[in-house]
């Protein structure tokens, strides 16, 4: 009996960093929706003027839903070591300059700085 392929034949650290990009795109997605219900302001100009447009809620579902599905194509990605550094990358931005503003922000209940 042979034994079964496993689902994903990606390496254990891309896989790592692929599932730790897509929570820290949830994370920030929920945080913004939460930091927005306290009457807090978004920050990323973009966001915001498709939140005035579609509204917040379909605005985050669409950004982080592309971002997510980007994610999955670098995931994907034949050069393994290439996609790596850029899943590697994405992940140390979004922990300095979302995980960690948003996490202070919430656990203080303070705004963000403008």
């Amino acid at each position: 009996m042979g034994r079964k392929r496993a689902r994903y034949s990606s390496s254990p650290p891309i896989h790592q960093l692929f599932l730790l990009n897509v929570c820290l795109q949830l994370f920030d997605g929920l945080a913004t929706y939460h930091g927005l219900q306290l009457g807090w302001q978004e920050g990323n100009p973009l966001l915001h003027s498709f939140m005035m447009r579609w509204g917040v809620e379909w605005t985050l579902l669409v950004f982080k839903g592309k971002a997510c599905l980007l994610l999955l194509l670098l995931h994907r990605v034949k050069r393994e070591e290439l996609a790596i550094v850029a899943l590697a990358v994405a992940a140390g931005c979004y922990f300095f300059f979302s995980f960690l503003p948003w996490l202070s922000c919430l656990v203080f209940l303070t705004p963000p700085a403008s």
